[in-house]
């Protein structure tokens, strides 16, 4: 994995605003009406490529597919799991409140209606899916992964970029909405789902690409499960951790990143779990880069972290310094102090400059206007050269 030796790199975290005709390939694929597989392959495979010249345009060094293919960063793997099946979306009673919807009632409502009539909008099935583990889970997505990994390093041959990732998504949040009615016990069921991740993970990395482990429940287990200790959370955590190596056994720390993150949760977040509790679990993750929330308000201070937390040698941190869940479009010369600052404290050449989470982690929701989405982007890149000419003194 490439490190800021001379400059400050740039990247984003993975999901990027979907075109409508990415929209209507998705749509078509994911419920079986009017699908071509000819006319979706010469589709997405154009798709990407414009996702990856626009990275590139931009000025980000590192990049993706965007997700253009995917339901949702989660949602997704559902097509590649087998031993699965799905559950009626009305007769689940879905997640219970969170410790911020339980303190803030009327906002999460508000949020409610909002997401219910933006749904109305852009209806997509599947971009969150209930199912229930029913049999062996076995790995299935073989030809969707190779296809992916085809677009992508077609689109990234005659583009001027540093590097390329792809995202998977980790066990545990694969964990979290697939019921568990086969396996004995919840360790055997998260060692089973690791195992078949590990056959996705693998097959990025023997690709040449940087794979990127999604893991926002690491971050957001603590507002998930109101009543729990931090000592309870950073157990749960642990035995995730383990659960994550798992499924990388063999795979190289310097081809892998790891990001986690609050979700899309655009409102107080007063009880997000702060990164000085579960700082030294993430850091056990064997990847090589971290990506994690620096930019928000509820997160920007937290840089002081690694004050006192030191990265190991070797190790990258790739902090967000946009964020997604405002629409304000930050000032370049703010993103080029955010850089500095976490430059200051672990060095320079182990910062890659980054975005707290994706932009578009659904198909049905964009995070911020993809126009939003685009110029924040542009002021990460911007602002990586600022902060260039004060850590080279250029």
């Amino acid at each position: 994995m490439k490190t800021s030796t001379d400059r400050i790199l740039t990247t984003h975290v993975g999901s990027l605003p979907r075109s409508d005709e990415a929209l209507r390939l998705i749509r078509a694929k994911a419920t079986g009406a009017d699908f071509n597989a000819a006319e979706y392959e010469a589709g997405m495979g154009k798709i990407v490529a414009q996702s990856v010249r626009r990275q590139a345009d931009v000025g980000l060094d590192i990049v993706n597919d965007g997700e253009q293919t995917k339901t949702n960063f989660v949602a997704y793997i559902c097509s590649r799991l087998g031993g699965f099946e799905f559950i009626d979306p009305t007769t689940h009673p879905g997640r219970p409140p969170t410790r911020d919807a339980l303190a803030f009632p009327a906002v999460y409502q508000d949020v409610a209606r909002l997401t219910a009539y933006r749904r109305k909008e852009r209806p997509l099935r599947l971009d969150r899916t209930w199912m229930r583990c029913t049999g062996p889970i076995k790995y299935i997505g073989h030809a969707d992964l190779k296809a992916d990994i085809a677009w992508l390093k077609a689109a990234i041959k005659d583009v001027p970029v540093e590097e390329a990732f792809m995202t998977a998504i980790s066990p545990s949040n694969v964990e979290l909405d697939h019921r568990n009615e086969y396996y004995r016990s919840g360790e055997e069921y998260l060692t089973a789902l690791a195992d078949a991740m590990h056959e996705e993970y693998k097959a990025i990395v023997d690709a040449g690409l940087i794979l990127q482990i999604d893991d926002p429940r690491m971050a957001t287990h603590y507002d998930r499960t109101p009543g729990a200790t931090v000592e309870e959370c950073r157990k749960f955590i642990a035995v995730r951790v383990e659960a994550v190596n798992h499924a990388l056994r063999g795979i190289p720390e310097d081809r892998v990143r790891f990001h986690t993150c609050y979700s899309v949760n655009i409102a107080p977040r007063v009880h997000d779990f702060e990164l000085r509790h579960f700082v030294d679990l993430m850091l056990k993750v064997k990847a090589q880069a971290y990506s994690i929330e620096a930019a928000n308000p509820r997160h920007e201070h937290e840089w002081q972290v690694f004050e006192d937390v030191k990265l190991a040698d070797g190790k990258i941190l790739i902090p967000g310094v946009v964020s997604h869940c405002v629409s304000l479009v930050e000032h370049p010369e703010l993103v080029a102090q955010r850089i500095v600052r976490f430059a200051n404290v672990v060095g320079r050449e182990n910062v890659i400059a980054g975005v707290d989470c994706g932009f578009g982690t659904s198909a049905v929701l964009d995070e911020v206007h993809p126009d939003v989405a685009w110029a924040k982007l542009a002021a990460l890149c911007e602002g990586a050269k600022l902060a260039d000419k004060t850590l080279w003194r250029r």
